[in-house]
Formats: structure tokens, sequence, C-alpha cells
């Protein structure tokens, strides 16, 4: 077989137990946590969660300097827990689905502001705003063997070592097993598969030089610094 280029190679997340975790596709939950959707303006859908998708190449691991990315001028920061499928699935059962984690990680949704809430007003996709080159940092995965169900445990994220998010995981409106279940319906979840779970309320905007620290009780924190724009 003859390639026309060279194929990327796999994105790798790193893991507490010394394994590579290829990274096949990214599932970002919105309006999770209530006092965040409130912020936001909306309203929270308790019926079905809210999720866009993201290229596996926006994963980056935590120590890395960030590129502030171009188009715009309100970068911001969402913590999040990070849910990594291990086993794969059609149709899981919410009483079956944490036998298809294979473990948690701390993790960031970085985003275009000022992008997303133009699409947003426009009733168009929020891909410009979301998806975005190293706008999905990533701290160690931690098996479920070693940590547990993660259903509560505090959730904080620091920028230049103040608190600016603060929250408890049993705030989140669904729960891990529920968006596993509702994705598994929409789609045959694989493993490789993340799920970021979505983000307390607090988020704002940094800029070239600061420092995020992203905490979630039981797991490894995913640290990054914002670099120069992208390009620069």
């Amino acid at each position: 077989m003859t390639y026309l280029f060279d194929p990327l190679p796999p994105v790798l997340a790193k893991t507490s137990d010394g394994h590579d975790y290829p990274v096949r596709r990214v599932f970002c939950i919105g309006r999770n946590y209530a006092d965040h959707a409130k912020e936001m303006g909306v309203e929270v859908d308790r019926e079905a969660p809210f999720y866009f998708t993201k290229w596996a190449e926006t994963v980056i691991p935590s120590g890395s300097v960030m590129a502030y990315p171009p188009s715009t001028a309100n970068f911001h920061y969402e913590a999040e827990l990070v849910v990594a499928i291990g086993k794969g699935g059609r149709a899981i059962a919410a009483a079956d689905a944490l036998d298809h984690v294979y473990g948690y990680a701390t993790g960031l949704d970085m985003t275009r502001r000022d992008l997303q809430l133009e699409a947003r007003a426009k009733g168009r996709p929020w891909d410009a705003g979301k998806n975005v080159e190293e706008s999905s940092p990533l701290g160690l995965i931690h098996p479920i063997a070693e940590t547990g169900p993660l259903n509560e445990g505090a959730i904080r994220l620091m920028v230049n070592g103040e608190v600016k998010q603060e929250a408890d995981l049993a705030e989140l409106i669904h729960p891990v097993a529920d968006l596993i279940a509702f994705l598994s319906n929409a789609y045959r979840l694989e493993p490789g598969d993340l799920i970021y779970t979505g983000t307390p309320a607090g988020v704002g905007a940094v800029v070239p030089g600061d420092e995020i620290v992203i905490s979630v009780a039981g797991l490894s924190d995913t640290v990054v610094t914002v670099g120069p724009p992208a390009g620069a």
C-alpha cells in the first residue's frame, strides 16, 4: 500500500498504570452543572444531555504549553471530569455503563467564547468556538479499579494560584452512567473514546503566561500554561 502522504500518528494519553491510551473520539457535554448553565444564560435540559464533539488531535497532555489560538480575544477555561471508555458497546444500560469505563482523568475544554456565543446567537454549530487545536488538555488517566466510581468529590480550577471554579461532582445534572447510556444510543462507543462531562460555574478568560491547574478529588492534576499566539 502506498500513501499519498504519511498519516498522523495516534494521539496517546498516559495512564497511571504505565500504559498509553489511544484517543479515538472526544465527546463534550454542555450545560451539565446548573450554575454554569445559568451564568451562560441558558436553560438546563434535564431530559437529555447536550453535547458536541472535538477531534482527537485537540487532546494534549498535562505539562503542555498551549498556544493561544487565532481568531479570538476571549479564550475561556472550563474544568472537566473526563471519562475514558475501555469497552465498546451500543445501547448500554445505565446500570451497566460503568463496566465500559477504563478510567477517569482531569481535563479542560478550552473555548473561543466570542466565536461560540456568536454561533449560538445565529443558531449555528459551535465548531469554531470549541473544536480548536490544543483545546482539550488531559491529565493522567486513572483506571476505575484504582479510583472506584466517581460520583462525588471536589472539582476545582485555579488560574495563577487563584481559585476560579469550585464545585462537587455530585452536582452533575447527568451523571457518568447516564451520559454513557445516552451517547451509546446515538453511537457505538469504542475503547479510546473520551467523554468530557461538563464544567461548573466560574468560567473566564485567560491570557498568554497564565497557568491553569485543574483538580478532581482522587485524580492527578492537569497543569497547562497558556503560550504565545499560535504561529507567533
